[in-house]
């Protein structure tokens, strides 16, 4: 039987990419069902709330969203619809891997993945003003609240998934050095994970700031790395800098009962509706999503057609260096799909 997911086509760019995205799952022979939905602006202008119900429901239905690139209208009420995404599903393991799917680039042959804590830290959002002296705004200050339960369970998914994956190593990036309470807290229970896994997956915890570094001096001694929100959200994106760019970027959102895969780029409004935009970042999370559903060979079918399909420059869109359109380029995608 045919797997339903809740198709979110998105704004700016976003139903352009979706539609590409459909049209090489189809191709793939991937065996779906499509529910579509709307948020964002769209969700605005068709049913006056940027995250409607209706939404909600049948991603809880469905078990599985495929989401476009969305716009947070000002003053809906959110900071970030997709932030709401996933804390309306706990979807708290945010998974982003980093492959080279070319071989002219500045570095060959990355394979990495990192495993981003989506629903604490920073991101929480708990943060307030202080007035001092008549001045209302005379100081901020954000709580960043780190949990033993979040951090183990983000910790364990990162082994868990390189024992499925069959990678070799985890390594949990932190500031423990500096935020003893709540980075100390995360690198205690990283630890203590860890130690059910010895002699399975290897373990290193390393500094921030020097993971950083390391990622772009030697980004071959890493495999799978894990870390809480906001050092996640930076690094993911400097991994996919790595690579070419957000542009050949999937991500996946994993809760226990819901997942989302989404664009990680922006609506880019500048180009929406000129048949320039490149689907391979959604089309690549649509890959993870299969095999997230048991559909394996056609997630592995679609990246190797994007693979071949990039590795000629003359059959890129313009953001790669090349001079495709959204459609040419999903229509040689589709050619090479074996």
């Amino acid at each position: 039987m045919a797997k339903t997911i809740t198709v979110i086509p998105g704004d700016g760019i976003g139903p352009e990419v979706t539609s590409a995205t459909l049209r090489i799952l189809n191709a793939a022979g991937a065996d779906l069902e499509y529910d579509e939905q709307v948020a964002g602006i769209a969700g605005l202008e068709a049913l006056r709330t940027p995250l409607p119900e209706v939404t909600l429901e049948s991603i809880r239905r469905n078990g599985v969203c495929l989401k476009g690139p969305l716009t947070t209208p000002v003053g809906a009420g959110f900071r970030s619809i997709n932030v709401a995404i996933r804390k309306a599903f706990d979807l708290y393991a945010n998974v982003r891997p980093a492959l080279s799917m070319t071989d002219d680039g500045r570095y060959r042959d990355i394979d990495l993945v990192l495993i981003r804590e989506n629903t604490e830290g920073l991101y929480v959002g708990v943060e307030h003003y202080i007035g001092l002296e008549g001045d209302p705004k005379a100081a901020a200050e954000s709580v960043m609240i780190i949990t033993r339960f979040g951090a183990e369970r983000i910790v364990r998914y990162a082994f868990e998934y390189a024992k499925a994956n069959g990678r070799k190593k985890v390594t949990l990036a932190h500031k423990a050095n500096i935020l003893k309470y709540t980075q100390g807290l995360f690198l205690d229970v990283g630890r203590e994970v860890a130690e059910e896994y010895a002699g399975e997956i290897d373990f290193e915890d390393r500094i921030i700031d020097a993971t950083a570094m390391q990622l772009v001096t030697d980004p071959y001694d890493f495999d799978v790395l894990v870390m809480e929100n906001m050092f996640g959200d930076i690094l993911s994106d400097l991994m996919a800098g790595l690579v070419g760019g957000l542009g050949l970027a999937p991500a996946g959102n994993i809760g226990r009962d819901e997942a989302m895969f989404e664009a990680v780029h922006g609506s880019a409004p500048d180009i929406a509706n000129k048949g320039v935009a490149n689907p391979t970042s959604l089309t690549l999370s649509a890959a993870m999503m299969l095999e997230h559903i048991g559909q394996e060979a056609a997630g592995r079918r679609i990246r190797d057609a994007l693979r071949e399909t990039l590795a000629e420059p003359e059959n890129r869109t313009r953001d790669l260096g090349g001079t495709q359109g959204t459609d040419a380029f999903t229509d040689l995608v589709i050619r090479k799909l074996k």
